[in-house]
């Protein structure tokens, strides 16, 4: 099981499983919405994700048509994000307090990394979103 929450602890959330490991994107909102230069997350089936706590405090902003990003309220930390469509959540792999056990596996949209970040792994890296399966 996997356990997260915010940074005030108002919010917190249960993970039973992921549906793919983690990797770390690049693109310009997530380096706006996080204020860093790339976040990581992990997909996520909506049956496995649940809030346990605080969910009257969660707003949420459209920050692509059809894609919202979920934070706390309260100390605006960053939980999950989804496209309204999908089966799926994005959960935020910083907000995780426990039970994650699965290291990120690639880089996507690596065409946005700014130029200051100079972080090197042997992680595979696309130029833009997941590769085709």
């Amino acid at each position: 099981m996997i356990r997260g929450s915010c940074l005030c602890g108002t919010i917190a959330y249960e993970v039973t499983a992921l549906a793919a490991e983690p990797g770390h994107c690049h693109c310009r909102t997530c380096q706006k919405a996080h204020s860093a230069a790339f976040a990581t997350t992990a997909r996520v089936k909506r049956e496995d994700f649940r809030w346990t706590r605080g969910e009257h405090a969660l707003r949420s902003f459209e920050s692509t048509p059809g894609k919202l990003r979920h934070f706390c309220g309260q100390c605006g930390s960053h939980l999950i994000a989804e496209w309204v469509t999908l089966p799926q959540v994005i959960l935020r792999i910083g907000s995780v307090d426990e039970g994650m056990e699965t290291m990120p596996v690639r880089h996507i949209w690596v065409s946005h990394q700014p130029a200051w970040d100079v972080s090197t792994d042997d992680l595979p890296r696309f130029e833009e979103g997941y590769p085709p399966k």
